[in-house]
């Protein structure tokens, strides 16, 4: 998404990894729109699909419009339980918005003995820990997370070939309850490992007596299938780890992706 938006939050929050177990979302008021229009975006984290816990804090939020342009959030605020912004959808076709989070994660002890901990960027790191800091832990992670709207007709999403992405078979506008619909996971543009786990939950969770989630593995070509036993709003989110790390010290980069999907009544 080389021409998309980058909008840098001033008090930047680097995660060392999506949490699943508050789980962060975009929640579009509405995901398929007839002609052009106003559309309003939750972003937040939550134990409770699609409640609000806390703001949904970024690296960059970039949002694409159908044609590959860069398209900017208006009315962008940070509150107490979540993130929201406008966006004004004047293209047909899918729009793409995708949040990005991660960097490194440092844990050490200062001259003192005291621990100390520090996130943030790669570029950062040896001015910010001490090279020689006694007993230091370092990880680092890469997450997205994303929502897609289409103005008419759907059109095709394409991947940055860069990071754990999601690239729907079936177009994420155009699923309905009781039909079957695939999705291919990338790791840097090839398909993740077989039995890689994906995890569908459906919103709504405080008001069913269990989590009801359903555990997929993906197959030889990184995909997976699912088929959607009601209407309504569902996450979707993966995991993956690879060497590719920034600093040599770093033995392991851990990825999460989640996308936000609305499934219609037949």
């Amino acid at each position: 998404m080389k021409t998309a938006i980058r909008s840098t939050l001033a008090a930047l929050a680097v995660l060392p990894a999506l949490a699943f177990a508050h789980s962060p979302f975009l929640l579009p008021s509405v995901t398929i729109l007839s002609k052009p229009a106003w559309i309003t975006v939750d972003g937040s984290a939550t134990e409770e699909l699609f409640d609000y816990s806390a703001p949904l804090r970024l690296n960059e939020l970039l949002i694409s419009a159908p044609d590959g342009s860069a398209v900017a959030p208006e009315n962008d605020l940070t509150g107490k339980l979540r993130r929201v912004f406008d966006l004004n959808l004047q293209q047909a076709g899918t729009y793409r918005i995708t949040g990005v989070s991660g960097g490194l994660a440092a844990r050490y002890k200062d001259a003192e003995g005291k621990n100390k901990s520090w996130r943030g960027m790669a570029a950062d790191f040896e001015k910010s820990v001490p090279k020689d800091a006694p007993e230091l832990k370092l990880s680092e992670s890469a997450g997205l997370v994303e929502a897609f709207v289409t103005v008419g007709k759907p059109t095709a999403l394409k991947a940055s070939g860069k990071g754990l992405e999601m690239l729907p078979t079936t177009h994420p506008n155009d699923l309905y309850s009781g039909e079957e619909a695939r999705f291919r996971f990338t790791l840097d543009g090839k398909p993740v490992a077989a039995g890689t786990k994906v995890e569908v939950i459906a919103g709504g969770r405080r008001f069913r007596d269990a989590n009801e989630a359903m555990e997929l593995q993906t197959d030889a070509n990184g995909e997976v299938k699912v088929k959607w036993p009601n209407p309504g709003m569902y996450r979707i989110e993966a995991s993956a780890s690879d060497d590719k790390t920034s600093l040599p010290q770093i033995k392991e980069r851990r990825l999460t992706y989640a996308a936000t999907l609305e499934v219609l009544p037949q």
